[in-house]
């Protein structure tokens, strides 16, 4: 159940931090603080939480620096806090591999929302597969390999480190092999919210992909765009 999450909170505002930890545990989630960035890294590594609330700007290492050292050993969600308006920042923190973002000054009860929808969200993905005779819970196309019970992909016998939010974009292109989505159907599924016509989060994250699928950026065959429609998993390529 979401009350039995645990929550790493990494926030250097120390009344901001207080709040938001007992604000939290009045809801029945696990808090633990950090109000630097010195031992973040070792501690979300070593203790895996349920998800970690990540602030931006910290002393001694900053949130994505934090955010890009932990990414390949914890597979848990990392919603970031910006106090900042400039979307680089936002798009810098979904490429590296947050799987989301809040701006500040933060509304605790959407913030409990947003933390709320992540896992929720990344629990029915572990727990209640898609069972369907085209959509069942492991898939194989060539030398590409995906598991969605346990959230885990391989290309040629090696796994590769998709973050909880690259996995659940391509899964959900892979369940629509062949078929275009567009933006606002990729966005739905990822983030529960619809398209805006500025949010560049899911092109941020389908380059990520690519990348570390080795599909050509530059002339993608695998998971392709088709102009005026959106981005297609192409099952043949592998």
């Amino acid at each position: 159940m979401i009350a039995a999450q645990s929550i790493l909170l990494v926030e250097d505002d120390e009344k901001l931090a207080s709040l938001l930890q007992s604000y939290f545990s009045n809801f029945g989630f696990d808090v633990q603080s950090l109000t630097s960035g010195e031992h973040a890294v070792k501690h979300i590594t070593t203790h895996a939480p349920s998800l970690v609330i990540l602030d931006l700007m910290l002393p001694h290492q900053d949130g994505l620096s934090i955010c890009r050292k932990v990414r390949e050993q914890y597979s848990g969600i990392i919603l970031m806090l910006t106090a900042s308006g400039d979307d680089m920042d936002q798009v810098a923190a979904l490429e590296i591999g947050a799987d989301d973002f809040v701006q500040k000054p933060i509304q605790p009860r959407v913030l409990l929302a947003r933390v709320k929808n992540l896992l929720r969200r990344q629990e029915s993905t572990q727990q209640h597969p898609t069972d369907t005779a085209t959509s069942g819970k492991e898939k194989t196309f060539g030398c590409l390999w995906l598991n969605n019970s346990l959230q885990r992909c391989k290309l040629n016998d090696e796994l590769v480190p998709l973050t909880p939010a690259e996995f659940s974009l391509l899964w959900h292109l892979v369940e629509h092999s062949e078929q275009p989505r567009s933006r606002d159907q990729l966005l739905k599924s990822l983030r529960n919210i619809e398209y805006d016509g500025f949010d560049r989060s899911i092109d941020n994250k389908i380059s990520q992909i690519r990348k570390k699928l080795n599909d050509d950026s530059s002339r993608p065959q695998g998971i392709i765009t088709v102009r005026g429609k959106g981005y297609m998993f192409v099952p043949d390529f592998w």
